[in-house]
């Protein structure tokens, strides 16, 4: 890390391969290397004149990295007695050196710092802003430094937030300082410049020297950050067509930088040591709030134009969704000449103004997309009236209409929900609770038609709500991988046995799945998956098993449980050479693909979480297609004005004109049209979404997703490989669901991207939100927590976009059987090419009609006597 980059020569480094970091094994061995190479070094030295020669130069800095405390903390947790050996073993090793190197040079001139550049969690993870990882030790002894200052009475300065009351040090003063802090100390004590581009402060607390050498020090520190300023303000002073200086160095002569380096100097010279000391720590604060100032000095112009990038995006993308899902791509775009003449002079104006400031490449992309977004909502601002004419004309009585702002405040509500569980992982939980009664509001005439759908909703919600009420702080425990696998081994072998009955319950006809010798095959291929599971079950325990004993990985273990892990995902495969093509057999194969992921690289509850989440999904699918035909059912079945509200079943009618253009609107897709009711769903999709990230983890960052069951596949340290298996499991239920979403868009007929594109402008309010609430200041806590939120939510979103992709993928020929889809085509389209009122009464009719066909034919190929076929 040091050598590279550096001037040839100026740095020696020496160290161990990527190999040596086992995460399996004992791993103090790798601060005794380090402890062993300086040992080496210094005893080579005595019989080296040129290498003593080279130790004994001046301002010579020794860099000893002890990685044994990290890798111990997250192989065996830092309140692991293996991480308190490893601490032994330190400490053993730092009095050593010390030794070794005060009995080599015998001058008593060297300073030691004792630091780390992070700290971490109880689960044995960093990178998020937590105190415990962002907390870290500062020791510093030696030449040049102060003595510890004792209080005699009572507890000393720097214990008041109670962290090391257990230290037993509280007679001892505690000096914090920020971790940039540390590189302006070291530089001090070794004599050299302060480095370039630090913004560290000087901590005086920490010198053995008098008030003047500590105020010359902290002048030379403040000039070293006053410099940095002058560079940046000279800077944006040639691009700024308008400057305003920071007030704090502007208004009179006595505000200058130089007047108060004057005064500061007048004072040392004076000797009045400690008033220039109190001078320099006020001007580096101004000079750090300079500094700030200069790099926020475009803030608002920039926040402005991405969120009316941001905003123009969602406008955009609500435009074109109802362009070409509800409208079918019947409106034209109209622009006017004064309309192009109005956006490219607005486009002009923001680049001429980019150009002149000769601003980055990055400020001319945050103009050009609201421009570009919002010249073409303008262009189609016909599809938007016609579409809230269209989504909005069945809301006519006071009665609808409150119902109407009653479910948009519940929407409203649903994404604050959202924005909150990144707060509080417990909204996730009542969030839950609450849907688990939401089919309560389709009357109870809908929850007796489909009780055990009901129930089951009920129970997977609620199961779903316990995960977030459970510590993210999770430890090894094999008892719940296990019954995690025990599960997921017991759906596959329950599908393996009944699947003939569980397909023959979801259509409307009983035959057959296809030939013998195709059923065979097909079963061989699903026994095999179950087979996959059971497996990832024993390797998983036998690789537990031995990396708690510290025996370090078994090789046949690590062996099959890379085959158990690719085998999974080829097998799927092999179900194109005998095709079964209905969703709960696609579904149902796409879970047991997964399972042995969730159960070879979950350490804790992950398993469980899988289960029930799959259990979610299946069962939102199969409930929102009860409810879609509920409404119909509902709607045609309701007596009709001569001017009936039809949007719930095509939203398109009465937005045309005609009968003939009825008929062409036909022919301009097979996709029924998106009512108000889908943006229900979009927002179940999006909970769902986050729900499948955080469920398992903490809100603030993705290092609370363990590296503990990696190392059951990679026990050695490589970052890129342990990365990807991570990153693999995290994504695997974003996969699932959006498989079911596919299944669900074709169960609903509707487009495959329309619901996906409604998720996407829907989400990106979220986007905005953190966007706003983005900080770079405070704690690092806050700081992290902001940027974190805002990263996920935009990749989240961004990320459904690859989603649809998987979709496709996933769903590719998948059929439902039975007459589900041809009841609601063949009611839909007929009740669009005739008027109205007919037009709704026949498509209930219809919806009999085709209901006792399908219902016929199936009696009869039972052999029935086809009554119910006769009778409809």
């Amino acid at each position: 890390m040091f050598e590279q980059g550096a001037v040839p020569g100026r740095v020696d480094a020496d160290m161990y391969g990527a190999e040596a970091e086992d995460f399996s094994k004992d791993a103090t061995h790798l601060d005794t290397w380090v402890f062993e190479k300086v040992k080496g070094l210094f005893k080579e030295a005595r019989a080296n004149a040129t290498l003593a020669k080279a130790l004994r130069e001046d301002k010579n800095v020794f860099f000893l990295h002890l990685l044994g405390l990290d890798t111990t903390g997250h192989s065996f947790r830092p309140y692991s007695k293996e991480y308190l050996h490893n601490i032994k073993v330190v400490d053993q090793g730092v009095k050593e050196i010390t030794e070794l190197v005060e009995d080599f040079y015998g001058d008593g001139k060297t300073a030691f710092v004792f630091t780390a550049d992070h700290g971490m969690s109880d689960w044995g993870s960093h990178g998020d802003g937590h105190p415990d990882n962002t907390r870290t030790p500062l020791i510093v002894w030696g030449s040049g430094v102060a003595p510890p200052v004792k209080s005699t009475d009572g507890v000393a300065s720097g214990h008041e937030d109670g962290f090391s009351s257990d230290w037993n040090l509280n007679h001892i003063q505690r000096n914090d300082v920020s971790q940039a802090d540390v590189a302006a100390l070291m530089a001090y004590l070794v004599g050299i410049p302060f480095p370039v581009n630090s913004v560290g402060e000087l901590p005086l607390a920490y010198l053995n020297a008098d008030a003047t050498t500590k105020a010359e020090a902290l002048l030379v520190n403040a000039k070293e950050i006053l410099e940095m300023y002058h560079v940046k303000e000279e800077q944006k002073k040639s691009t700024e067509l308008h400057y305003r200086p920071f007030p704090a160095f502007s208004g009179n002569v006595e505000n200058s930088v130089e007047h108060r380096i004057a005064r500061i100097r007048e004072s040392i010279d004076g000797g009045r040591a400690e008033e220039a000391i109190q001078q320099c720590t006020e001007l580096i604060k101004l000079g750090l709030a300079g500094l700030r100032y200069l790099q926020t000095y475009d803030w608002l112009f920039l926040r402005a134009l991405v969120t009316l990038g941001y905003l123009g995006w969602m406008a955009f993308a609500i435009t074109t969704v109802i362009d070409l899902h509800v409208l079918h791509g019947t409106t034209e775009t109209k622009r006017s000449r004064v309309s192009t003449v109005v956006f490219s002079s607005i486009g002009v104006a923001l680049f001429s103004v980019l150009l002149a400031q000769r601003s980055r490449w990055t400020y001319y992309c945050y103009a050009v997309f609201p421009v570009m977004f919002w010249e073409e909502v303008y262009a189609r601002r016909g599809a938007l009236k016609k579409g809230k004419d269209v989504l909005f004309e069945h809301v006519k009585t006071p009665g609808e209409k409150v119902g109407l702002v009653v479910k948009f405040l519940a929407s409203i509500g649903l994404l604050e929900a959202i924005v909150q569980s990144y707060f509080y992982r417990e909204v996730f939980t009542i969030s839950y609770i609450l849907a688990s009664v939401w089919p309560l509001f389709y009357g109870m005439g809908f929850v007796k038609q489909n009780p055990l759908l009901v129930a089951t909703w009920w129970l997977s919600c609620v199961m779903m709500s316990v995960f977030t009420l459970l510590n993210p702080i999770k430890v090894e425990d094999l008892n719940l991988i296990l019954v995690g696998g025990f599960l997921m081994f017991v759906v596959g072998a329950l599908y393996l046995v009944f699947e003939k009955s569980i397909i023959a319950q979801s259509t409307a006809t009983k035959k057959g799945l296809g030939s013998p010798k195709a059923d065979a095959l097909s079963r061989t291929i699903l026994g095999s998956q179950v087979g996959l599971i059971a497996l990832a079950m024993l390797v998983t325990k036998s690789s537990v098993v031995a990396l708690q004993a510290k025996e370090g990985l078994p090789l046949g273990s690590q062996v099959v449980g890379w085959v158990v892990l690719v085998a999974s995902l080829i097998l799927p495969f092999l179900h194109g050479l005998a095709p079964n093509n209905h969703y709960i057999h696609r579904l149902v194969v796409i879970f047991l693909t997964f399972s042995p992921i969730f159960i070879i690289l979950t350490i804790s509850y992950e398993g469980l979480f899988y289960f029930a989440f799959c259990m979610t999904l299946v069962t939102w699918v199969r409930l929102e297609h009860r409810i879609f035909q509920h409404s119909t059912k509902k709607h045609a079945s309701t007596p009709q004005s001569p001017s009936p509200p039809t949007s719930e079943l095509n939203p398109l009618t009465p937005a045309l004109a005609s009968t003939q253009t009825r008929l062409d609107s036909l022919r301009t897709g097979d996709y029924r049209s998106l009512t108000l009711a889908d943006i229900r769903i979009a927002l179940f999709t999006l909970f769902l979404l986050q729900s499948a990230f955080f469920s398992t983890g903490n809100i603030a960052s993705i290092s609370s997703f363990s590296l503990d069951a990696v190392s059951r596949l990679i026990p050695v340290f490589d970052p890129f490989s342990q990365g990807a298996l991570l990153m693999f499991k995290i994504l695997v239920p974003f996969a699932v669901l959006s498989a079911n979403l596919g299944i669900l868009n074709r169960r609903l007929g509707v487009a495959p991207s329309a619901l996906f594109m409604v998720v996407m402008a829907v989400g990106d309010v979220m986007t905005v939100s953190f966007f706003w609430m983005v900080r770079d200041e405070g704690s690092w806590l806050d700081i992290g927590t902001s940027i974190s939120h805002f990263c996920i939510a935009s990749g989240l979103c961004v990320f459904v976009a690859a989603l649809e992709g998987v979709s496709e993928v996933f769903v590719s020929g998948v059929e439902f059987g039975g007459g589900d889809a041809l009841v609601g085509k063949v009611g839909e389209k007929v009740a669009d090419v005739l008027p109205n009122g007919v037009g709704q009464k026949v498509n209930g009719a219809v919806t009999e009609a085709v209901n006792g066909i399908v219902n016929g034919a199936a009696a009869t190929a039972n052999g029935g006597d086809g009554e119910a076929l006769d009778g409809k």
